[in-house]
């Protein structure tokens, strides 16, 4: 373990003392994510710019230590986890918008800033950041940079990395890059930009960016739409994603999503026999969606629909998503401990998919609840279990592997939002074939030479 006394010296001199954190207290603040792992790391550090996180990174390249970026620590798959020995880099302090260009429908802004914080800026003048992920009230950009993080709004308007017009950062080795430009369209070089979204801080360290924005719709619509059984639901989903008209939203919850909701929800007034339900919404101007709505309705209609109620005021609206709301809460009285998985198929395999994670929550006697994002084909596969009963723990591992290869034999992939990190890097060689692998590895070694970005996250370890 590298002795940090003389240099952490003489970083604090260089950075000032409130900006390095050694006491076991700050520590212990930061030495897990939302995963139940935890790593004490060395140090916090909290820069303040571009230039002190410069500083810092070469800093640490010179003296061998390992650096784990945290945006607000709410990922579930271990990216801010910090590795053995290493600095934790908080960018809670890196806040600023730096510019904000109607005219030109961009803001250039810190990493450490809130995602919604930007959305409502935006909406001052008319316009919106699209991304939409569920910790948006306090997930910061920099970390929704790392995981490539979505939303419900992806399926219309895509996931981060389609949103970034440009970066600033620094590598492994402390060389300053920028990336991209500040125009829609850009066709210069290699596209660096998408590159380092969703490299999960493994690549170089993102201090700003440069963001699209849209304009903001006039008007919201939503549906919810109750179904007798998952497969009904899902067919109902491909018809939407065949027609023209995009959902801004389009949302699925499991059956036993349902008997959650109904064992431990708040919810009452989903209707006898609901083994599915679907949250879809519209956006756009107050003429048309109306018209929208109905297009909607035309597709979502079909065999085992129970019932469909609609709302265009903001507390119908509030209503509808009731249950969609009120189902993180009911999911954790099932049991102490969830495993979520992110997976994502093709929308024509959803259907097989459901079928195929109840036959794994038999099977293993886990119970498995699965809801998300049924647009894009991602659900998030929640395994309830007890991190002290042994036995179930075991099973949830063997049925996590059968769930990854049923995914993967279905053309889809481990991860459509949540990204990598250090909880599923062993699965990568199942999805990716060895010589990407291997060059992804390459791509690795030139932004950071001496390894020190994110240790043990995103790619799995050598052979």
């Amino acid at each position: 373990m590298p002795d940090l006394s003389t240099s952490l010296a003489n970083l604090e001199t260089t950075l000032g003392p409130e900006r390095i954190f050694t006491d076991l207290a700050t520590r212990n603040l930061y030495a897990s994510d939302e995963t139940p792992h935890q790593c004490i790391p060395q140090a916090v550090c909290f820069p303040r710019s571009h230039d002190e996180v410069l500083l810092l990174v070469r800093w640490a390249y010179t003296n061998s230590i390992a650096l784990t970026p945290r945006g607000a620590g709410s990922g579930n798959v271990g990216g801010a986890l910090p590795a053995p020995d290493s600095l934790v880099v908080s960018f809670e302090c890196m806040t600023r918008v730096l510019e904000f260009d109607p005219d030109n429908r961009l803001m250039v802004v810190e990493a450490g800033i809130i995602t919604d914080e930007v959305d409502r800026l935006a909406r001052s003048a008319g316009l919106m950041y699209a991304p939409d992920p569920g910790s948006g009230a306090y997930c910061r950009i920099g970390g929704n940079l790392a995981m490539n993080a979505a939303g419900p709004r992806c399926v219309k308007y895509g996931a981060t990395r389609d949103h970034i017009l440009g970066l600033r950062a620094i590598t492994g080795d402390g060389r300053e890059i920028r990336t991209g430009s500040r125009t829609s369209k850009y066709a210069t070089g290699y596209d660096l930009t998408r590159l380092l979204i969703g490299s999960e801080g493994t690549l170089a360290l993102i201090t700003e960016a440069t963001l699209k924005l849209i304009p903001a719709p006039e008007a919201v619509a939503t549906l919810r739409l109750c179904y007798t059984s998952t497969r009904a639901a899902c067919e109902a989903v491909i018809r939407v994603m065949r027609q023209p008209i995009v959902p801004c939203a389009l949302e699925f919850m499991d059956a036993r999503s349902i008997d959650a909701l109904h064992a431990y929800g708040d919810v009452q007034d989903l209707p006898a026999g609901t083994q599915a339900v679907l949250m879809v919404e519209a956006d756009g101007d107050t003429h048309t969606l109306p018209d929208q709505l109905t297009s909607l309705v035309r597709a979502l209609e079909g065999p085992g629909l129970i019932e469909s109620q609609s709302g265009f005021s903001k507390d119908e609206i509030q209503h509808l998503w009731t249950a969609r709301k009120s189902l993180s809460h009911a999911v954790k009285r099932i049991a102490p401990r969830k495993i979520n998985e992110d997976v994502v198929v093709p929308v024509s395999q959803l259907a097989d998919l459901v079928d195929a994670i109840d036959r794994l929550g038999h099977r293993w006697a886990v119970p498995l609840v699965a809801f998300g994002h049924a647009g894009n084909g991602n659900l998030h596969v929640n395994l309830m279990v007890h991190a002290d009963n042994t036995d179930e723990m075991a099973r949830a591992a063997a049925c996590r592997c059968e769930l990854v290869e049923t995914v993967l034999a279905m053309h889809g992939s481990l991860s459509g939002e949540h990204g990598i990190g250090s909880e599923k890097r062993h699965f990568l060689p199942l999805e990716i074939e060895p010589n990407t692998l291997a060059l992804m590895r390459q791509i690795k070694a030139q932004f950071d030479p001496a390894g020190i970005l994110n240790p043990g996250k995103k790619l799995p370890p050598t052979p």
